[in-house]
């Protein structure tokens, strides 16, 4: 290159000596603001990711593309200048670190040879389309405007740390492998002043998004992660989203991406996810949708939603067989979901998950609910339960509110002593832990019933001559059921025998019901 910066004047009028003539033809594009399009017109030969060699007449070396855009000539009379190429091959490494390129960058289907390094440049607007790039190093990276790289493909990976992209950073149908250090796309702490696209997306390694800002949406419709052999494919905790994260299907014979639904009949693929996910202490403004998502998880792996804040978690994602589904100390308005999303027991964890409203999807009975806190909870703990009793109670559900509070009664009973569990029966068979006082009343009427027949073969003597009421065997075993009113006919005759044990036993269970309906009844009002 010696020779060719070596006495030039860089904003001379006609292409500076020592250019080859293919940069030549770039040199005057650039002033014209025109596109430099080098293309065979075989879509096979021009594809940057085929096997075909693109020889000289396609190639331009790095270092003259970094002087047209570092400190190119002026533009034509009534032109802008600008880099549009097409078709073209970048020889040697293209290092823009710290500099500042004020010109229009938009590269189409070029290629590469060598990485692409940007760190703590800066742009106006730079769009990539279509290119191979072994690794696009670009840490610090400041744009006004968009940074575009769809349907790239970057063996070496992609580094964005605490890039700050004007408007939109777009990655759709990009190819991500990883670095050495396992990393696809390292973007911790970037800030993207609008949308981050990245529908369809290829990742081969973790995606790493650690307190990273978007202003706006961040978009995963549709995109492939794969990180199975380490424990995090999607690494981005402490990320916030001005509206909302979408990990939900995209049409894949649209032409248009960018968050639009898929049209009905069109080919859709989901999205799916080889390894863990870790999304802890995000906070999400509208939703985090998780509409028909596929995790793909091992034994260690989770889906961690640690502390998450958000409106909506719309949890209607494809259950995961294997792995966790972790939601401690997350916090969301309504919970959208599915019967069939959720893991079984042992893979849900939900302590201190609070919500607000349940807004299911399809069938969700309130059986399956159960099984549903009982799954999250190993060992009894009450906070799933009561929060979805209050939350059934807000919604009108008085009835369902009752039976999960039930629910919580016997799951704590299993794990009492002999005795309490014993008593706790009895609660449950009598009054049902105070959630159904009518059941006592049945009880109490079935047994004064029969007392009262039995009672009546009966043929007591009275324990003093003439100081005794009217038999009367209803009345009677009334006054042995209630314990604490006296009718005044217990006291007044004699029993002897069967009929002793037989009053004993009246006795005994009408404590037993007093007691359970003193219990209910506490249990109400403390609840109340």
């Amino acid at each position: 290159m010696n020779g060719v910066t070596e006495g030039l004047r860089l904003r001379a009028a006609s292409p500076p000596d020592g250019l080859t003539a293919t940069e030549a033809g770039m040199w005057e594009a650039f002033r014209n603001g025109s596109v430099y399009d080098l293309s065979s017109g075989d879509p096979a030969v021009d594809d940057p990711h085929g096997p075909h060699l693109w020889g000289p007449e396609r190639t331009v070396r790095a270092r003259v593309v970094c002087w047209l855009l570092l400190d190119g000539p002026p533009a034509l009379a009534g032109r802008v200048s600008s880099l549009k190429l097409v078709g073209v091959r970048i020889s040697d490494t293209m290092d823009l670190a710290g500099g500042t390129v004020v010109p229009y960058v938009e590269l189409r289907r070029c290629r590469f040879d060598r990485e692409v390094l940007l760190p703590e440049a800066r742009f106006t607007t730079l769009r990539l389309v279509d290119c191979a790039v072994p690794r696009l190093e670009a840490a610090r990276l400041h744009t006004e405007g968009d940074l575009h790289l769809p349907r790239c493909r970057f063996p070496g990976g992609i580094r964005l740390t605490d890039a700050r992209i004007g408007t939109d950073l777009l990655l759709n149908q990009a190819v991500v492998h990883h670095n050495r250090g396992g990393r696809s796309i390292a973007a911790d702490g970037m800030t993207v002043g609008q949308d981050l696209q990245a529908e369809l997306l290829e990742s081969y390694g973790e995606v790493s998004l650690r307190g990273a800002q978007i202003g706006v949406s961040l978009s995963l419709r549709g995109a492939r992660l794969r990180n199975p052999r380490a424990r995090l494919a999607l690494n981005a905790p402490q990320l916030t989203v001005e509206r909302t994260l979408y990990l939900t299907p995209a049409g894949v014979d649209s032409p248009l991406l960018g968050g639009l639904t898929p049209v009905r009949g069109s080919r859709v693929q989901r999205f799916a996810c080889q390894g863990g996910i870790r999304l802890d202490d995000g906070r999400f403004g509208d939703a985090v949708d998780l509409e028909q998502a596929r995790f793909v998880l091992t034994e260690e792996q989770e889906l961690s939603l640690r502390r998450v804040q958000t409106p909506e978690l719309r949890f209607l994602g494809e259950r995961p067989a294997l792995g966790r589904v972790v939601l401690s100390g997350a916090r969301v308005v309504n919970l959208m979901d599915r019967a069939d999303s959720w893991p079984g027991p042992g893979r849900l964890q939900m302590g201190g998950f609070t919500y607000e409203n349940l807004v299911p999807r399809g069938a969700f009975p309130l059986s399956l609910r159960l099984d549903w806190v009982a799954a999250a909870t190993a060992e009894y703990d009450p906070e799933p339960y009561e929060l979805l009793a209050a939350v059934l109670r807000a919604g009108g559900s008085d009835e369902e509110a009752r039976e999960v509070l039930l629910a919580k009664q016997r799951r704590r009973r299993a794990g009492l002593p002999l005795a309490a569990r014993i008593w706790g029966y009895v609660q449950d068979w009598t009054v049902a832990y105070g959630y159904r006082p009518g059941r006592a009343a049945v009880w109490m009427a079935l047994l004064w019933a029969g007392g009262s027949i039995a009672f009546a073969q009966a043929h007591l003597p009275p324990l003093k001559s003439g100081e005794h009421p009217a038999w009367d065997p209803a009345l009677f075993a009334l006054d042995l059921l209630l314990p604490v009113i006296d009718l005044g006919q217990v006291g007044s005759w004699r029993l002897r025998g069967s009929w002793q044990w037989l009053a004993a036993a009246m006795i005994l269970v009408g404590w037993v019901l007093a007691t359970a309906v003193a219990a209910g009844a506490t249990r109400l009002l403390r609840r109340g």
